[in-house]
């Protein structure tokens, strides 16, 4: 599985964008995620991946000064009360754990996490032992991470021992006291 193959899973996982309207207020741009109902500037979101939904269609670009979107060399304003989603970010500390893991443990930790109904995308802490450690040498450890789906929460943590062999196991917790272990050794 190379990076671009990784990158896929991640993108199609669900709760991966937020979605919400745009509106000119006292001459800036405001959008209002229609989830949280909250409201933020839009150039918060500068130079970052959003997708403007134009005629049933979703068209992907990245957000410029002046309100307007660079679709490859096209770039288009942006209209009031048009609805936009915009890519979530994953914290840092997860972008690297998921780059240290091996295809198979990622493939594994990535389908049993979504099958408790989880997405990458609703991770709120990560703590990654592995960012402190030369993982040139043997290492081992245990990281911790926060799921929040807005209904459950799920309680992760990574067992990892990188010697000779590479051991991970992962202890899915869920606050309904619902548990699940996944090891995967190569």
């Amino acid at each position: 599985m190379n990076q671009q193959q990784r990158l896929k899973l991640i993108e199609k996982q669900q709760r991966a964008y937020e979605t919400g309207t745009i509106e000119f207020i006292n001459q800036q741009w405001v959008f209002f995620d229609e989830e949280t109902e909250e409201a933020s500037l839009l150039d918060h979101y500068l130079h970052q991946e959003i997708d403007v939904l134009r005629s049933k269609v979703w068209n992907k670009g990245f957000l410029i000064e002046g309100a307007r979107i660079q679709c490859g060399k096209e770039i288009f304003e942006l209209k009031d009360r048009e609805t936009i989603r915009i890519r979530k970010q994953l914290i840092y500390s997860l972008e690297r754990l998921l780059d240290e893991l091996q295809d198979e443990a990622f493939f594994y930790f990535l389908t049993t996490l979504n099958s408790l109904q989880f997405s990458i995308h609703d991770c709120i802490y990560c703590y990654n032992h592995l960012n402190f450690l030369n993982t040139n040498e043997s290492a081992g450890g245990v990281n911790f991470l926060i799921f929040d789906n807005e209904e459950e929460i799920c309680s992760i943590q990574h067992h990892f021992d990188y010697g000779t062999t590479r051991n991970d196991r992962f202890e899915f917790t869920l606050n309904s006291g619902k548990r699940t272990v996944i090891e995967k050794i190569s």
